[in-house]
């Protein structure tokens, strides 16, 4: 983000939309998807202390100012156990969010997108773990980049640096993708774990050489349109934009950001990378987090086999495994997660954490940077709601994986 008047814009803004008075929650949206269960049973127990928990951090969160509006849901492999929005789609807004509310989904588009291609191609031997990224994109040149592998990419251990700041030099797609592939190592493969959108960059442009399709066109062929993730796509049509969060007021792209993706980098590639750029719903997600607790095959469509999801969800460094990261006790997975789950964070406010250890699925999707990314309250609301839905689904139904905090 350049600084500036840009972000003294949005600053401001947060300070009006801070004084307005609270918008009442819309009701708790009815879900074709629910797991059934009979009203008495421990399952309906359990989903019933689960909706009482969602609700009330939901709320608290509001009235926090940690977004305008918020909806989250929670599952597990049978269906939708819980899911509840509250707010509106912007401060001073009329749109309530609902379980149809589409969000700029941020870095989980490295999860939900990129990191689903690379595992299909893994899968299917077009791709090697191990293998030189340059075994498919030879023209990543520069010192030390032909020891940089697959697996370095997807465990942010390639030695590339976060990010760049591209944007304040070009606003040019060719020469802001001319600027990421000359980018330099900063440490050797393999030495340093790093966080780095340009990785992620550079796996989609795997998966493009590999597969002959565009990135976009990928992961709607290949992974949301079979599994009916009909709200899921970079680059939503104008249709949707009454159903779109907008986010942060951004004065050299004309105000507040509608519609568009609010990474700088990803927009001015023209919306679409590996590593942000897709919008999506909580239904959509939930499809996706119903999948992976069900060994990768959902209503009859598998994307992955049990042994692909094992390989790329199991902890491989620190906090990261391939493509996801791996609960710490002190990230968004909370302190009751168990060594089994996976997830990770959007920037715009979002994340999504799956444990199969206690078959469950945790889903959170905000616009906390309307109007401005200073604004550090998500963080704390995150991990209430994960550590509050594992205790409530261990206390309403006790198992033999019942929810240990660290």
């Amino acid at each position: 983000m350049r600084p500036g008047l840009r972000t003294t814009l949005a600053a401001a803004a947060l300070t009006a939309a801070c004084s307005a008075p609270p918008v009442p929650s819309p009701a708790t949206t009815s879900a074709p998807e629910i797991a059934p269960a009979s009203a008495a049973s421990p399952d309906a127990r359990r989903a019933g202390a689960i909706a009482d928990t969602v609700r009330a951090v939901l709320q608290r969160g509001l009235a926090d100012k940690a977004y305008p509006g918020a909806v989250a849901v929670v599952g597990n492999a049978d269906g939708i156990l819980a899911i509840h929005a509250v707010g509106t789609t912007d401060w001073n807004g009329s749109v309530a969010v609902d379980s149809q509310t589409v969000w700029d989904i941020a870095s989980l588009t490295k999860v939900t997108g990129m990191t689903s291609a690379v595992m299909q191609l893994v899968e299917s031997g077009r791709v090697k773990l191990d293998a030189p990224a340059q075994r498919y994109v030879p023209e990543w040149q520069g010192p030390n980049k032909d020891r940089v592998t697959i697996r370095h990419l997807l465990t942010h251990t390639s030695g590339l640096p976060s990010f760049r700041a591209y944007d304040r030099i070009t606003t040019r797609a060719d020469s802001i993708a001319a600027l990421i592939m000359a980018e330099p190592l900063t440490w050797a493969p393999g030495d340093t774990m790093v966080y780095s959108d340009l990785g992620a960059y550079i796996l989609g442009r795997v998966v493009e050489r590999v597969s002959g399709e565009s990135l976009d066109q990928y992961v709607v062929r290949h992974v949301f349109a079979p599994l009916g993730m009909n709200d899921t796509r970079y680059n939503p049509p104008a249709a949707w934009r009454a159903r779109i969060a907008p986010t942060e007021i951004d004065s050299l792209r004309g105000g507040k950001v509608h519609g568009a993706v609010h990474d700088e980098r990803a927009y001015y590639l023209g919306g679409v990378s590996a590593h942000a750029g897709i919008f999506s719903s909580a239904r959509d997600l939930a499809r996706l987090a119903r999948l992976y607790l069900n060994d990768g095959t959902l209503d009859g469509v598998r994307l992955f086999s049990p042994q692909t999801i094992a390989t790329f969800t199991a902890r491989q460094r620190e906090s990261r495994a391939l493509g996801w990261e791996k609960p710490t006790g002190r990230n968004s997975a909370g302190r009751c997660m168990s060594e089994r789950a996976f997830g990770h964070t959007g920037f715009t406010g979002t994340s999504m954490w799956m444990d199969p250890e206690h078959d469950l699925f945790v889903i959170l999707l905000s616009n906390r940077v309307n109007p401005t990314r200073d604004n550090p309250r998500l963080g704390r609301v995150r991990t209430a709601l994960a550590d509050g839905v594992l205790l409530a689904s261990a206390t309403a139904a006790p198992t033999s994986s019942t929810a240990v905090c660290q």
